[in-house]
């Protein structure tokens, strides 16, 4: 599409397949995954995180099926479709609504079937929601001798916005469940169907009507649906490929976030540029509440029944993070006809900026710490130990103890541990928590250009230990770091969980 000595431009936040494509920005084509998912079924779900392209690949789909050959000009279906054939396009987008109040969702829905019934020509015969969208779709495929396409992009959207009041996300969660049992009910006059959004929503409280889609979320075949692969990019850095590459869905290739790095490249500037543009206010506020140990994080194991276990009430936090995009999939594994999956952090841009966020949460006067994270910078990279030792203590002074209210945290260690990890996580740093080593687990390495630091964690009130200097000596950590060349520094840190601070900090160069 566009002039051949035209330069392309980025579609930075363009959700229109059409606008792109006139337009002549770039566009990495997808229509090979419509091609196969039309071909081989005919009701689908997909799962994705907020701006990874999902509503771009439904606008895709709408044209495909509304026979826009045009736009297809030079892509994968232009030579495959059969563009004799036109479908009536049924899509509803609640990606715009704001239902934080009772009948906001029903005003939203009833003003987008309003409007496909304007366009159609459609005379509602029904006041319910749910009758005018049975009608809708009985009548196209009766007007036009085809079957209807139904499309729904961010499904989930009205009961997301208002989780934190639980009587309205319920009540949006029954609308919607009503609403989508017609599809099936209109199953004779439906060509195809696909459903996407953040989260897998139970099928039973959500889907019981609808309970015969096929969800493509963990599908390895469709991994690569949203996002860029590696191949996409065609030339890629290390650095680009270190802050936004390692999304996975089960799928040979890993994608990046599109939006990560259309905006890199637009601004020349590495930012957590999907991170700063969400909200994640709820998300981190419910790992605070449930004291979440934050070094698990990066090491959480699910089956996929947990994964797609999502609803009003019942959130396990492995589900609330893989399907907002805080956690992918590192690897799975059959363990006899049940697969596990491993978790942890995509990449850089993710793992700093949700622990800095956490960190942030719990320090009322989060402006303090920021200065002082400078500190703790210039101090590692001088080996500045008393330094370190006050900048610790004015951390853990800031802070508030809500961290540990809901106690999956099982012991104040943990949770001292937990606060260290995240803040030097945020602040960029090479962080490996509890290694396994040949001596034992390590509570915390960390790397620095130079220098190796290896953290062990005490309580002073477990009477009988020895002091953690002492444990670091006594199993001969330092060991497994001595082919890296650089200087290993031991670091042993203690606290008191009466005055909730570190109360002394020693350390030996290994």
């Amino acid at each position: 599409m566009g002039s051949p000595g035209r330069k392309r431009r980025l579609p930075i936040g363009i959700q229109s397949f059409r606008e792109i494509r006139e337009k002549n920005f770039y566009y990495v084509d997808k229509t090979p995954f419509a091609l196969d998912l039309i071909e081989q079924g005919k009701y689908y779900f997909l799962s994705r995180p907020r701006r990874f392209g999902k509503s771009l690949f439904v606008d895709t789909l709408k044209h495909l099926f509304e026979g826009s050959r045009d736009l297809f000009e030079g892509l994968e279906a232009d030579r495959r479709w059969d563009w004799s054939m036109r479908h009536p396009v049924v899509r509803l987008d609640f990606s715009g609504v704001n239902a934080k109040a009772v009948g906001d969702l029903d005003e939203d829905l009833r003003e987008q079937l309003r409007a496909m019934e304007a366009a159609a020509g459609v005379e509602p015969l029904d006041t319910t929601a749910r009758g005018r969208f049975r009608h809708l779709i009985r009548t196209l495929h009766r007007m036009s001798g085809q079957r209807v396409v139904v499309l729904v992009d961010e499904y989930d959207k009205p009961i997301l916005d208002s989780l934190d009041e639980p009587d309205i996300a319920r009540a949006n969660r029954d609308h919607l469940c009503s609403l989508y049992s017609v599809i099936k009910a209109c199953d004779a006059h439906v060509r195809f169907c696909l459903l996407t959004g953040v989260s897998t929503f139970s099928k039973v409280s959500l889907f019981s009507g609808l309970n015969n889609l096929r969800d493509i979320t963990l599908s390895p075949a469709y991994s690569s649906i949203c996002g860029y692969t590696e191949h996409d990019l065609e030339t890629v850095f290390d650095r680009i490929r270190e802050q936004y590459y390692g999304y996975n869905w089960c799928g040979q290739d890993k994608v990046y976030n599109p939006f990560d790095v259309l905006l890199l490249f637009a601004d020349r500037e590495f930012r957590a540029w999907w991170f700063e543009t969400g909200s994640p206010s709820f998300l981190v506020q419910t790992l605070v509440e449930r004291g979440v140990s934050t070094p698990e994080l990066n090491s959480m194991v699910a089956t996929s029944g947990l994964l797609s276990a999502f609803d009003v009430g019942d959130i396990r936090t492995e589900a609330l993070l893989f399907q907002t995009g805080y956690l992918t999939i590192l690897n799975r594994e059959d363990t006899g006809g049940k697969w596990l999956y491993r978790l942890g952090y995509p990449n850089r841009e993710v793992r700093e900026s949700l622990n800095w966020a956490l960190v942030a949460a719990l320090a009322p006067n989060w402006s303090r710490q920021v200065r002082l994270s400078r500190e703790v910078l210039r101090q590692l990279h001088a080996a500045d130990f008393d330094g370190l030792r006050e900048s610790l203590r004015g951390l853990f002074a800031g802070l508030a103890h809500d961290w540990r209210r809901r106690n999956e945290i099982a012991s104040y260690e943990e949770y001292c541990v937990s606060v260290v990890y995240s803040y030097f996580s945020g602040l960029g740093l090479n962080v490996v928590v509890e290694d396994t080593t040949s001596s034992g687990r390590l509570d915390l390495a960390v790397r620095t250009v130079g220098r190796v630091f290896l953290f062990e964690f005490n309580v002073q009130e477990q009477a009988g230990r020895h002091t953690a200097l002492e444990q670091l000596k006594e199993r001969g950590y330092a060991e497994e770091f001595r082919h890296l060349g650089d200087p290993v520094h031991l670091v042993g840190v203690e606290f008191s969980s009466q005055t909730r601070n570190l109360v002394a900090l020693e350390s030996e160069l290994a």
